[in-house]
């Protein structure tokens, strides 16, 4: 079994870009910041439960990683940047910390490194509960109407949120419920630790609206920076300034690899 990708060619050479998507979006998500960086090639994935990933069911972390490495090596992927927004950064902090071969460089937008009290995951697994309850049982509509009415969200405006909540209920509730129990913030280890003792750069990009994960960012050990005139999903919100700064960044690195 792999995931769904679809992928996109670049220049001889170049490191691929795989983008990882949030939670109940899937790999299109990425394709206007993937476009703008054409020299790059770029592999976008549907995480399980999403997209043309629907029908992988995965039991946690471990699971959604050993996909991702059998789906990298299907298409003789050895030299890459992981880049992920929430969930998918999730998964790409965690993937990056097993020590994956071929990882060029993490690029996090807006993803949790984990809770550090088991208090705190046990009221986090409890509230994810509810909410796949929710997406099992009742329509889409509904549920993502509060889902977009959290805090985290509280930069998008009614245009924004009415966007949101009529793509995101084009998904399957019995999958994204069964994800989302897997990849629970509940079920996640701490990576800070483990992301500190790292051989490989990683940036850490926020929204300046996003207050929370502004904070986070200031905990990890980590190059970041700040997209202006956005909220937590800053490359959806302001693509041209998130574009500018994962080719400011991959520029650089290219330009410091002997």
């Amino acid at each position: 079994m792999m995931l769904s990708v679809a992928q996109r060619a670049g220049k001889p050479h170049y490191p691929w870009l795989v983008f990882l998507h949030g939670f109940s979006g899937d790999g299109h998500e990425w394709h206007e910041i993937g476009e703008r960086l054409p020299d790059y090639p770029a592999l976008y994935v549907d995480l399980p439960g999403h997209g043309g990933s629907a029908d992988v069911v995965v039991s946690g972390f471990a699971d959604v990683s050993n996909l991702l490495t059998k789906t990298l090596l299907s298409y003789n992927i050895l030299d890459y940047w992981l880049v992920g927004y929430s969930l998918g950064g999730r998964i790409a902090m965690y993937h990056a910390t097993r020590g994956p071969a071929g990882l060029r460089g993490l690029v996090v937008e807006g993803g949790h490194p984990g809770l550090q009290s088991e208090p705190e995951r046990e009221a986090r697994r409890q509230s994810d509960a509810r909410w796949a309850s929710r997406f099992r049982n009742e329509p889409l509509e509904v549920v993502f109407n509060d889902w977009y009415q959290q805090p985290v969200f509280a930069s998008l405006n009614d245009v924004q949120r009415h966007d949101l909540i009529a793509l995101r209920s084009q998904n399957q509730g019995q999958s994204l419920a069964a994800m989302l129990q897997a990849t629970s913030l509940g079920e996640q280890d701490d990576l800070r630790a483990a992301l500190g003792e790292r051989d490989y750069p990683f940036y850490y990009v926020y929204g300046e609206k996003d207050a929370r994960f502004g904070a986070i960012a200031a905990e990890l050990n980590a190059q970041r920076h700040v997209i202006p005139h956005a909220g937590h999903n800053a490359h959806r919100e302001n693509p041209d300034a998130f574009a500018a700064c994962l080719a400011q960044i991959l520029r650089l690195r290219i330009k410091d690899t002997p």
